[in-house]
């Protein structure tokens, strides 16, 4: 059965994933609003209930770690006490945002306890009653699409649509002001045109090697631009790679862990590219039309970078799209066969492009989608 959204105002998106699969659902919000929704909850975990003020779609925000989600959570309590807040708000509808590796069965039984009447979601195996709207899984069978073009078609099964499909992310003069004055705290006097650098990423398998990454920065030396270090010290590699390389990175200046999630918007907003892994700053870059350089570790096919112009690295593998944390493999090949020069090659290539327009095609460099 398939409930009319015709009348649906208050709406619950609910994506229990890091930062940037949340921004990655955002179009698909806006879709939702330019259809009608008058109030949109965003129910997400607590790293990614940091992007809700600086996502316009979004009204209310809801952190919630649940249980069937890697993170630290511990007991029942908070599992409990979501449906009966959840029942308290009464949307009327709810929509499940997955990749197609996920389950939206647990959430789906939340909304079903909370008294949601309607929920969509796509789902392989027989809802039965936990999802109104059901859209069938289809990938990876017959398709693999980009996470943003996926959420965008689950919206449109009940009639949200929308011409503007970037993906949201608001910088406001506060965050322009703040970084401003912490930048010139620190001797920076340039107001963009820099090379932003982001190490890291929440998982092992997607960094790209710190030593390799020196080496690429190394040979950007030759552009005069002063090279910000977003981040990245996660790995532990890191601060002892950086360290080796001080003398040869003369203009590199370290920010990481020193900027709020809107100043880093505004650091990346001015920026002339963006270098990093797979991970929430390439997609935040993407949001704001920066070019990005992403060494693509082959962990999926689903999250490169999104209406942007964009270079995508990695080195084919038999293992790619293995969706581990960790490669299981030892090897990391996916990544260690990038070499530096190509990082620094693709770097350079984007920062002689005029102007940060958004690229028409939504993968500017297409990866084969089928594993």
């Amino acid at each position: 059965m398939s409930w009319d959204w015709s009348e649906v105002e208050h709406v619950l998106c609910i994506r229990l994933d890091n930062m940037g699969d949340v921004l990655m659902c955002t179009p698909a919000m806006r879709a939702l609003r330019v259809a009608g929704t008058k109030h949109l909850t965003l129910l997400t975990s607590e790293a990614g209930a940091r992007l809700a003020p600086h996502i316009p779609e979004v009204d209310t925000a809801i952190a919630y770690d649940p249980a069937w989600v890697k993170n630290t959570s511990i007991g029942n309590h908070a599992d409990l006490e979501i449906i009966e807040r959840l029942r308290r708000a009464r949307p009327d509808a709810a929509v499940i945002f997955t990749t197609y590796s996920q389950s939206p069965l647990p959430a789906a039984l939340m909304c079903h306890l909370a008294g949601i009447p309607r929920v969509l979601a796509h789902c392989r195996e027989n809802p039965y009653r936990l999802i109104s709207d059901w859209v069938k899984e289809t990938e990876p069978a017959t398709e693999i699409r980009h996470e943003v073009q996926r959420q965008l078609d689950l919206v449109n099964h009940v009639g949200a649509q929308c011409d503007d499909t970037r993906m949201s992310f608001h910088v406001d003069d506060a965050d322009r002001i703040s970084l401003r004055r912490k930048l010139i705290s620190r001797g920076i006097h340039e107001t963009g045109g820099w090379i932003g650098v982001h190490a890291g990423a929440t998982a092992a398998s997607r960094r790209y090697p710190a030593e390799m990454l020196m080496q690429a920065l190394i040979g950007l030396r030759g552009e005069g631009r002063r090279i910000l270090l977003l981040g990245g010290h996660e790995d532990p590699a890191l601060s002892q790679a950086l360290e080796r390389s001080r003398a040869m990175l003369p203009g590199l200046t370290d920010l990481s862990g020193q900027l709020t999630l809107g100043e880093l918007g505004a650091v990346l907003e001015a920026a002339g590219v963006m270098i990093c892994n797979n991970s929430g700053p390439a997609h935040l870059s993407a949001a704001l039309g920066v070019p990005v350089v992403d060494m693509y570790a082959l962990t999926n096919p689903q999250h490169t970078p999104w209406r942007t112009q964009a270079r995508v690295l990695y080195q084919d593998v038999p293992c790619k799209y293995c969706y581990r944390s960790v490669c299981e493999q030892g090897h990391h090949a996916c990544l260690t066969g990038v070499a530096p020069q190509q990082v620094t090659a693709a770097a350079r290539e984007l920062l002689n492009l005029d102007g940060h327009s958004p690229a028409q095609a939504p993968c500017p460099q297409e990866i084969s989608c089928l594993p």
